[in-house]
């Protein structure tokens, strides 16, 4: 309610002279409170003589209600786990539980408007919710104070039910790092047969989303990247990423760098990195991995406060340049 406070710190006076001038002359007030002064007399309004709204008007709200517990709680009923049958949360996404019924799904409303699909019967508008946010992808985002930020969001992923279209070069590009991913991971298991080399198997498509953010981070102007990220892919992202010799990694899997009674074996774990490297487009960028320690999410706080030293020293008219990436262990 705090996009509202300016209505309760304004003059009541001041607001009700204000709203008379609305009455009198809707082009003689600020464009804001035209809208709030329609908003106001639309709340006021009569849809029938015993002062009930239409049932059909009812039933468009519940869908508007609907389609944004979606947008806010999609992400909950998401499947991405094919092993098990994800726990219910309540409550559920059920048309029941928004005073909806079956008899409904062929009805077509005009609040498929909301979603870029015009007036659509309301299995149809259910469908393209399911697809956009309870497939395999979970999205949370209304959290977000920022509205164009939202609907940003929105716009990128309502369209196309969250199935974004490469063309085909972009395609193999991303079927390359994926490989790369693959085979370095297939790599060390055979290599180290029962080391700890915390996989980053199942998960292999964090390297090319890593590579695309950096790549597309660049050609919107960044120069630096600091990243923050656990055990977990760790030796993949330091090589395929940061550009870390292979040969580096595999020494410290043979204790060949690092005194044994210094070190208790994980050290290739917690060690950062800072590289400087060319994009695909041949732009410079400046990237460092920092060093974490075993409280694994602890690099996230020292991750901001690296990236906001650097802005200060480096960067004080243009903090844009530098972008943190935390990665949640």
């Amino acid at each position: 309610m705090d996009k509202f406070s300016y209505i309760g710190n304004g003059d009541v006076n001041a607001i009700e002279e204000l709203y008379k001038n609305y009455q009198k002359d809707p082009e003689s007030v600020d464009f804001g409170w035209k809208k709030f002064f329609e908003g106001f007399d639309f709340s006021r309004a009569d849809f029938e003589d015993n002062g009930k709204i239409p049932q059909n008007v009812q039933k468009e709200f519940m869908v508007i209600e609907l389609i944004h517990d979606y947008r806010s709680r999609g992400h909950l009923f998401t499947k991405t786990n094919p092993v098990r049958t994800r726990r219910t949360y309540s409550p559920t996404l059920d048309i029941e539980n928004y005073g909806l019924e079956a008899s409904d799904l062929e009805t077509e409303f005009n609040a498929g408007s909301e979603i870029g699909l015009g007036k659509a019967k309301l299995s149809t508008i259910i469908a393209h919710l399911q697809e956009t946010y309870c497939s395999s992808i979970g999205i949370e985002y209304t959290y977000i104070r920022k509205p164009e930020v939202v609907k940003w969001i929105q716009e990128k992923i309502e369209p196309n039910r969250n199935q974004p279209n490469f063309e085909p070069e972009e395609k193999q590009r991303l079927f390359k790092r994926i490989c790369q991913a693959v085979e370095f991971e297939g790599f060390l298991h055979k290599k180290f047969v029962g080391q700890k080399r915390f996989s980053l198997e199942g998960g292999e498509s964090l390297v090319p989303s890593i590579y695309y953010a950096i790549e597309r981070g660049v050609d919107l102007g960044i120069k630096e990247f600091v990243v923050g990220m656990a055990h977990r892919g760790r030796l993949n992202t330091l090589t395929n990423i940061f550009g870390k010799p292979v040969e580096d990694i595999f020494n410290e899997f043979d204790g060949k760098d690092y005194d044994e009674k210094g070190f208790d074996g994980d050290v290739k774990y917690h060690l950062g990195w800072t590289s400087n490297r060319k994009t695909d487009s041949g732009l410079k960028v400046y990237m460092n991995i920092a060093p974490n320690p075993s409280h694994l999410e602890a690099v996230g706080p020292v991750v901001q406060g690296i990236a906001r030293a650097k802005q200060e020293k480096y960067h004080p008219k243009n903090i844009e340049n530098v972008l943190p990436i935390i990665i949640h262990g």
